[in-house]
């Protein structure tokens, strides 16, 4: 790009891969918007985080990138594959056996690495019903649903992780009366 600026989206709508052009309210610009999101808050919290969860999340970070230009395609060619998700499980199940066993509900919080992996969990969350919603009217590749939605559960380990590493208890919900 020679500029950042194009001003070709300036009267609400914006280009997709192939060409085609869609509104930025439109339900696929928000699935790509919320990716998007997801991506940013990774990257907060990978300047908060032990280094050694760095590369788990920087690989997360490229196939967000790949979902998002995935997502741009109006003719679906998908990015993201079935083995996209075993590194984010095998880090699950890596950090879970390090972790005491869930008794109750957590809030999010405890540490500020914690808090910001428990809020990039809640926008991928956030992207996941996005992209679910997308497929309710377009070809959408399942294995990005499934990708979102481990990448969710790798993201509340981490945040249980980091409460651990930086000694810190998580925080237990305390149901009202």
């Amino acid at each position: 790009m020679a500029r950042i600026y194009t001003k070709t989206g300036d009267k609400g709508d914006t280009g997709l891969i192939g060409g085609k052009r869609a509104l930025k309210s439109d339900v696929r610009m928000t699935a790509i918007g919320d990716v998007d999101e997801t991506n940013a808050a990774i990257g907060v919290v990978r300047g908060l985080v032990n280094p050694d969860v760095d590369p788990i999340l920087e690989g997360a970070q490229n196939r967000l990138f790949d979902l998002g230009a995935e997502l741009a395609m109006t003719d679906l060619k998908p990015r993201i594959t079935a083995e996209h998700s075993l590194p984010l499980e095998r880090a699950i199940d890596e950090n879970e056996a390090e972790l005491e066993p869930l008794r109750s509900f957590i809030l999010p919080g405890g540490s500020a690495a914690a808090a910001h992996l428990h809020l990039s969990r809640t926008i991928c969350r956030r992207a996941e019903r996005s992209v679910v919603a997308l497929s309710q009217t377009a070809d959408v590749n399942p294995h990005s649903i499934v990708y979102l939605n481990r990448l969710s559960d790798l993201l509340f380990v981490l945040a249980r992780t980091a409460n651990r590493q930086d000694g810190v208890s998580d925080v237990k919900w305390v149901p009202g009366e």
